[in-house]
């Protein structure tokens, strides 16, 4: 499975944004979407989403050769701000997802083993998600996103205020799910993208390139991509 992007284009009044963005990504892979802060990584992701309409240029789902276009089902988007029902509990909002995506949701399993999974505490699961914290809300984000199964997952710096210890499970946790899904990372800390991501994507003066990793550990490798960072910041 491949996950094609064609000439997007995103304006905003006088500003172009993405600038006739083409790229493919396949299945099996955590790219990570590197770029200041403000270079556009959020807004190709909800052009993605449908959540804006693109100015230009069209994506698809490609497999064994056939294209097709793609469906909300596709994709799952976790937003780098949690945005969950906090008049629910934990265990009510999970129980309200399962039952509205039964029929698509593929070997449906208890709630409590659901929870296990993304390691939150009994005694949590049946909290208001008000008295979540932001990791914990960040869990449930992304649990409802692994449960739908989608295609290509959108993570839009979801691990950028997250303590040590829920970042580096939620970096185990993407790992572990990589296989047969297309997951793009946005990020703009340059050591996190090559800590979690098998390529990294350079979104710069509204354009995507891809990285050579081959020389990911030199010095060089990071002065590169710095600079393009900063010309990228001075336009």
């Amino acid at each position: 499975m491949k996950f094609i992007i064609e000439h997007l284009e995103k304006n905003f009044e006088k500003k172009q944004v993405l600038k006739d963005i083409s790229f493919s990504f396949e299945a099996g892979k955590i790219y990570g979407l590197l770029g200041r802060n403000g270079a556009g990584k959020t807004t190709l992701f909800n052009c993605l989403n449908k959540d804006l309409k693109s100015d230009g240029g069209n994506f698809y789902i490609s497999e064994d050769g056939q294209r097709r276009e793609i469906v909300p089902e596709d994709i799952g988007y976790v937003l780098s701000t949690p945005t969950v029902p906090e008049f629910l509990t934990g265990r009510e909002f999970l129980k309200f997802f399962v039952d509205i995506h039964e029929e698509t949701i593929k070997d449906l399993k208890p709630l409590d083993e659901y929870f296990d999974f993304m390691s939150i505490a009994p005694e949590d699961r049946d909290k208001l998600l008000k008295d979540y914290s932001h990791g914990m809300k960040n869990k449930m984000q992304m649990l409802i996103n692994i449960i739908a199964q989608p295609n290509i997952l959108l993570l839009d710096e979801p691990l950028t205020s997250l303590d040590v210890v829920v970042a580096e499970e939620m970096k185990q946790l993407l790992r572990s799910l990589k296989k047969g899904r297309i997951t793009i990372f946005s990020t703009h800390i340059l050591d996190l993208a090559l800590d979690l991501c098998d390529e990294i994507v350079l979104l710069s003066h509204g354009e995507l390139e891809i990285v050579d990793k081959a020389d990911l550990g030199s010095r060089e490798f990071k002065e590169k991509i710095i600079e393009a960072l900063r010309e990228d910041g001075n336009e």
